[in-house]
């Protein structure tokens, strides 16, 4: 690749980051071909927003007091839910969609029960509507997606019980 400047570079990296936040996107990659050897390369993220329960800032503080309290253990409602009993993950990265088409019912709803094979909700990826069974029969406790969101590999979807 030859570095050439290009004044419309700038431009196309500003509109680049406007486009990831107008779109609530968190990353986004492009390449830009100018001629044979002469391309851009681009690649535009932004951190998702997250909760973080560790605490590094206490370690820049020389004179902090020697009584400081313990930090509180996490409740149970922040523990990954991934991690419950009856936790369905996505098989895929993809966008979520809770029924078949616009405007028509949802496959499950919070207290429904379903059976084995029961389909929960659709992953789209690639452009293929991929149905995501239920591994076991039980009851619907928990849904942890919402309609049209993005998911990734082993994120959790929803908890049966």
């Amino acid at each position: 690749m030859t570095k050439k400047n290009h004044d419309s570079d700038v431009a196309f990296i500003q509109a680049l980051a406007e486009l990831l936040r107008e779109n609530d996107l968190t990353e986004l990659e492009v390449m830009r071909e100018y001629g044979e050897d002469d391309s851009l390369n681009v690649r535009v993220s932004r951190a998702a927003p997250s909760v973080t329960y560790a605490a590094p800032a206490a370690a820049h503080y020389a004179a902090a007091p020697a009584q400081a309290p313990a930090p509180a253990p996490a409740p149970a409602a922040t523990q990954d839910p991934a991690a419950l009993p009856g936790a369905v993950t996505s098989p895929m990265v993809g966008t979520v969609y809770m029924q078949a088409e616009p405007g028509s019912p949802a496959f499950v709803s919070v207290g429904a029960q379903v059976a084995e094979g029961d389909t929960l909700l659709i992953i789209e990826a690639m452009k293929t509507m991929n149905h995501i069974p239920a591994p076991k029969s039980g009851t619907v406790k928990r849904i942890l997606v919402e309609d049209g969101a993005a998911v990734e590999y082993g994120a959790p979807l929803m908890i049966i019980e």
